[in-house]
């Protein structure tokens, strides 16, 4: 098993290029399932979820090419529907393989998902929406067995509570469905906006794309023909190495990405006291020899994502004074934190309330990512501690950043990757 070894103290300095975003590939490749023949689609990163999704293709029975960030996919060869425990209990992105695959063939069984350990995220959603489009649904021995033998159908779906992965998933079914479907409090991430351009490119209609309801007119079950498309920039990358910035108190440039994609994450650094230079594609980021304490509370888009919220944990380690973040949005997003104190993080939890004291120089540790986003809040807390610190467990971080330890190295960091 891999770990990072990482020597503390070190400044940054230069500029780095975010990678394509994980959580806007994955249901896009899902979304191949749904296509007439081979569909291209570039700038998509290098990491385990990708393979991981890309297999559970190919057990499928779809063929694909990946290679310098481009993939080539033809799903027309499936001739399974049965998306298995093996793939799916390692990661979570996989149930978006349930929409597509009824919607195209009228029933298919994929396993309850596993993933990152943060809490309770239950595919109910999901399935009460399927259910209104027609489609039954059974649990059985850990599958989700659904069937619509005379295809889905149009229809108004109500999601009590925004659902990315729901919304996702309740698109692209109602892509292929019968007449036009409605989704009211639907997700307004970036990566759900172009899922819905991308299908509005290949002939489907779509109104409101970026609102929090759309409307589908669906292709009554023919296939789309899906023109090749570029993946966005990851945001959450751009973000956490404009953390590794800050907390090196260095000047660096995060290039490749889309500000306005990150507009509450850019919004705290500069509560924080940062000065950032905000180009159409790229943050540069500044020196900052005196961190403001800040309050954070996580929500959904266009709110303080969830997925920085451990980087800025680790940030607020070093500003001067207290710092408040509240975790709106998962149960048990704060297992870092008893490895932060590992480090010497002086941090109090409440419920789902972390009150941060600032001013702390934290020293080099033994730790222990316990998820995707935790495991990158390590990764920082190290960049500024005294001493070196071996980070266990990476295959979290393997998950979802591409190329994180050649990445830091070029903007100065010591970090090599060792086998344990």
């Amino acid at each position: 098993m891999n770990f990072l070894r990482i020597e503390g103290g070190h400044k940054l300095k230069g500029s780095v290029e975010i990678s394509g975003a994980k959580n806007a590939a994955l249901p896009l490749i899902a979304l191949s399932i749904l296509a007439k023949g081979e569909v291209s689609i570039f700038n998509v990163p290098n990491v385990k979820d990708i393979k991981t999704l890309l297999k559970l293709l190919s057990n499928l029975g779809a063929s694909y090419r990946f290679e310098d960030s481009f993939v080539k996919i033809d799903t027309s060869s499936i001739n399974h529907t049965k998306a298995n425990y093996d793939i799916v209990r390692t990661m979570r992105a996989s149930i978006l393989t349930l929409g597509p695959l009824l919607a195209r063939f009228g029933h298919c069984e994929v396993s309850l998902p596993g993933g990152c350990a943060i809490g309770q995220r239950p595919i109910d959603l999901h399935l009460k929406a399927l259910e209104r489009m027609g489609a039954s649904i059974e649990i059985k021995q850990g599958y989700v067995v659904a069937k619509a033998k005379k295809g889905l159908k149009g229809g108004v779906i109500i999601f009590d509570k925004i659902t990315v992965t729901g919304s996702e998933n309740i698109i692209m079914a109602a892509a292929l469905a019968k007449g036009k479907t409605k989704i009211i409090n639907v997700a307004k991430e970036p990566e759900v906006v172009q899922l819905c351009e991308v299908l509005k490119k290949s002939g489907i209609e779509i109104e409101g794309i970026g609102s929090d309801e759309i409307e589908i007119r669906g292709s009554e079950g023919e296939l789309l023909d899906i023109e090749p498309f570029k993946i966005i920039a990851d945001r959450i990358e751009a973000g956490t190495y404009l953390c590794a910035g800050a907390i090196t108190n260095s000047k660096i440039t995060v290039k490749n990405m889309i500000p306005s994609h990150i507009n509450a994450v850019i919004l705290k650094f500069q509560e924080m006291g940062f000065d950032l230079d905000i180009g159409e594609d790229f943050v540069t980021i500044k020196e900052n020899p005196k961190i403001e304490p800040v309050r954070i509370a996580t929500s959904e888009y266009p709110g303080f994502p969830t997925d920085m919220q451990a980087q800025f944990m680790a940030l607020a380690t070093q500003a001067e004074g207290v710092s408040v973040i509240e975790e709106r949005l998962f149960e048990n997003r704060f297992m870092h934190v008893s490895e932060l104190q590992r480090m010497g993080a002086k941090i109090t939890l409440k419920g789902n309330i972390a009150t941060i004291e600032g001013g702390v120089k934290l020293m080099g540790a033994d730790v222990m990512a316990t998820d995707l986003r935790a495991s990158s809040a390590l990764v920082l807390a190290a960049l500024s501690a005294v001493g070196v610190s071996n980070v266990h467990r990476i295959y979290h971080l393997d998950r979802g950043y591409e190329n994180l330890e050649k990445k830091l190295t070029s903007l100065g960091a010591v970090v090599e990757r060792l086998s344990e």
